[in-house]
C-alpha cells in the first residue's frame, strides 16, 4: 500500500519521517524491507499518513531474496529501489546480494538499522538483551569492499542531505550499491532541517567519450579485414541495443555476446554470431570490446599478436576488480550508447569507398551464421527426445511457448545460446559474482516493474534451494507477482563437478563412481514447496510432457497463479 509521511521540513518530525519522505521525493517508489527491532522510529512514521507521498514498503522475509527483487526491478526498471533490513544480523544476510549488486553495476540503497547506541537517555535507547550482542565496532566493514559509499547518519544531520549523497553515489557511472547505516535514537529524534531542498535527476550525467578516442577507434576498424565486437551488457541500456544493431548491420561488424549477462543483440540479427568468442578471437584483426569485465578466457583464447583491442565501458579499467590483465590498445572511457553512436556516425566517413569489403564480409558472415543455426537446430534434434531432459531442449521448449517480450531469466537454467530473444530488457543471467540465489528474487524485481509482461524464471536445482524459495513463493503470493519458475533439476551441483573436469580431466575424481560433494541426492519435491503459499507446481520427467506443461503453467500465470514446474533434466550443459 501506499502511505504518506507528515511534514519533514520543520524540526518536529521524526529523522524517520524525514528519510522515507526524503526516499519518494528522490524517485524511490519501493522499499524491500526484513524488520527487526531497530525498525521502531521507521514503523511509527509510517503510521502517520499526511503530507508527501513515501515509497511503498513491502515485506520480504528473508534479504537474499529483498536484495534480489531490488537487483531485478532495476534490471527492468531502470530505476533504483532501496532494501532496509535488520542492524548487523540483516546486513550479514544481504552480503551475497550486495556481491551481485556491486559486480553487475546495480545502483540500490541498502539501509540496515544500526542496534541503538545508547544504554539510557533517549525513548529509543537499548531496551533488550539483544541490543548489546548486536552492536559491532564497525557494522559497515563487513561490506565496504563491495559498496561505492557507506556511512552512519548522526544526530543533527539533515538526513536529506545524507540520502541525496547516497543516491547520487549510486546512480552515478559506474554505478553500484551504496550502504547507510540508521542508530534508531537518531531516527527517532527530531529531524534537522535542510540547508537546501533541491530535487534533481539522480546521479552526475555519464560523460561522453572523447571524440579523439573514437575517430582513433574508428581508423583501426576501417583498416580492418576481420573486425569483432564482443559485448556482455551493453544492452543494459534499451536505446543501446538499436544503437549496437544499426553499427553492426551497417559495416558488417560480427557481435559475439561473452558470457552475456542481457540481451544486447537481437538473436535474428544478421550480425548475431552467437556467444562463443573462441570461435572467433583467432579470427579478429581488431577486436571492439564493448561494457564486457571478462571478454574470453585468457587461458582458453587470445587475440591474435597482431590485433588491435578497443576496450569502452565506462569504466574500462574495470578499477573494482583487484586483477585483470586483459589485452588493450585503446581504452575509451564514457557512455557506451554514446561510443556506438558516435562510432557509426564516425565511421561513415572513415569506410567511405569500402562498399566492396563490407559487402563481402556481409556474405562471408551471412554464411558463419547459417553453420551456426545448423549446428543449434541439429542439437535441439538430436536431444529432443532424451531422457532425462536436455536443457538445450528446455530452452528450445520455453521458445515454443513464451511471448516475445517476455522476461527470460537464467540462473544456470535454461542456456542462453538456445534461447531466441528480440527484444530490449528481455534477458538476466550470467552474474559474474556467481552467488546462488539471484534469480527468484530477481523475478519478483522484474514482475513488479513489468506487470504486464510473462516472467520466466529458469533456475538449477542448487540455485533454487538459495533463493529461499518460501519467502520468495509468500512474495509472490502477497504482493501479486506472479512468475513461471523452472527448476532446471540435474540432482547436482553440475558447477562443481565441471570445475573438477576442467582441473583434473583425468583424476581420481573424474572416474570415481560418485564425485564427492557434487550431488544433491535424494532430490526433493521441489514442485510441492509453491503449494504451501498457494501456487500450483507440477513434475516433469518426459521431454514430450515439457511443451504442454509450459503452456499450462503460462495460463495458470496469466489468470493470476504462480507456478512451479521441477523438470528433471541431465546433467549437462
Amino acid at each position: 500500500m501506499d502511505v504518506t509521511v507528515s511534514d519533514t521540513k520543520t524540526p518536529n518530525g521524526m529523522a524517520a519521517e524525514a528519510y522515507i519522505a526524503r526516499l519518494g521525493e528522490r524517485g524511490i517508489e519501493y522499499v524491500f524491507a526484513n524488520a527487526g527491532t531497530d525498525f521502531a522510529p521507521i514503523v511509527e512514521a509510517l503510521s502517520r499518513t499526511k503530507g508527501a507521498k513515501a515509497p511503498r514498503f513491502m515485506t520480504v522475509p528473508h534479504e537474499n531474496v529483498a536484495m534480489a527483487m531490488a537487483h531485478g526491478y532495476y534490471r527492468i526498471a531502470g530505476k533504483p529501489a532501496a532494501v532496509m533490513v535488520h542492524v548487523t544480523v540483516g546486513t550479514a544476510n544481504a552480503i551475497n546480494g550486495l556481491i551481485n549488486a556491486a559486480r553487475d553495476n546495480i545502483p540500490l540503497l541498502l539501509a540496515a538499522g544500526r542496534t541503538p547506541l545508547t544504554e539510557t537517555g533517549s525513548i529509543a535507547s537499548r531496551n533488550r538483551p539483544i541490543h548489546w550482542g548486536q552492536e559491532a565496532f564497525d557494522q559497515g566493514g563487513m561490506l565496504r569492499e563491495y559498496v561505492k559509499w557507506d556511512y552512519e547518519l548522526r544526530a543533527g544531520q539533515p538526513v536529506e542531505a545524507v540520502v541525496d549523497r547516497a543516491l547520487d553515489i549510486a546512480m552515478s557511472e559506474p554505478r553500484g550499491p551504496v550502504y547507510l547505516t540508521l542508530p534508531r535514537e537518531v531516527l527517532a529524534a527530531p529531524g534537522t532541517k535542510p540547508r537546501r531542498d533541491t530535487v534533481r535527476p539522480l546521479g552526475a550525467s555519464a560523460p561522453e567519450p572523447a571524440r579523439a578516442a573514437i575517430e582513433e577507434a574508428a581508423q583501426l576498424i576501417a583498416k580492418a579485414e576481420f573486425p569483432l565486437i564482443v559485448t556482455s551488457s551493453s544492452g543494459r541500456v534499451p536505446a543501446a541495443v538499436g544503437a549496437l544493431a544499426a553499427l553492426a548491420e551497417q559495416f558488417a561488424l560480427p557481435v559475439v555476446q561473452a558470457e552475456a549477462r542481457d540481451m544486447n543483440l537481437p538473436t535474428d540479427h544478421p550480425m548475431h554470431l552467437g556467444h562463443d568468442v573462441g570461435a572467433f578471437l583467432p579470427k579478429a584483426d581488431v577486436v571492439i570490446v564493448i561494457d564486457s569485465v571478462v571478454p574470453w578466457m585468457p587461458r582458453n583464447h587470445q587475440p591474435r599478436k597482431d590485433a588491435k583491442v578497443i576496450h569502452i565501458s565506462a569504466d574500462p579499467l574495470e578499477t573494482r576488480y583487484p586483477f585483470r590483465e586483459v589485452e588493450a590498445d585503446l581504452l575509451v572511457t564514457g557512455s557506451s550508447l554514446a561510443a556506438m553512436v558516435m562510432l557509426r556516425e564516425i565511421l561513415a566517413e572513415a569506410m567511405k569507398g569500402k562498399k566492396t569489403a563490407i559487402e563481402g564480409r556481409r556474405k562471408a558472415l551471412a554464411a558463419v551464421r547459417d553453420e551456426i543455426d545448423a549446428k543449434r537446430r541439429k542439437l535441439i534434434e538430436t536431444v529432443k527426445d532424451q531422457t532425462p531432459i536436455h536443457p538445450a531442449w528446455l530452452a528450445a521448449c520455453i521458445n515454443q511457448v513464451k511471448s516475445e517480450d517476455a522476461i527470460v531469466i537464467s540462473e544456470l537454467g535454461a542456456p542462453l545460446p538456445v534461447l531466441q530473444l528480440t527484444k530490449p530488457l528481455s534477458f538476466m543471467g550470467g552474474l559474474l559474482s556467481g552467488g546462488l540465489g539471484f534469480g527468484l528474487g530477481a523475478g519478483l524485481g522484474a514482475k513488479l516493474a513489468a506487470p504486464e509482461r510473462e516472467v520466466i524464471v529458469t533456475v538449477g536445482d542448487g540455485s533454487y534451494m538459495f533463493g529461499n524459495p518460501v519467502p520468495y513463493h509468500y512474495v509472490a503470493r502477497a504482493e501479486n507477482l506472479p512468475t513461471l519458475t523452472v527448476v532446471a533439476n540435474n540432482q547436482s551441483w553440475l558447477a562443481v563437478r565441471q570445475s573438477t573436469l576442467d582441473v583434473f580431466p583425468d583424476g581420481h575424481a573424474a572416474k570415481a563412481n560418485v564425485m564427492a560433494l557434487t550431488e544433491l541426492k535424494p532430490s526433493p519435491d521441489y514442485e510441492k514447496v509453491i503449494e504451501t503459499c498457494g501456487g500450483r507446481g507440477e513434475k516433469v520427467e518426459g521431454p514430450g510432457d515439457l511443451v504442454p506443461a509450459l503452456r499450462r503453467g503460462l495460463e495458470a500465470v496469466r489468470a493470476g497463479t504462480p507456478v512451479t514446474l521441477n523438470v528433471q533434466t541431465q546433467a549437462r550443459r
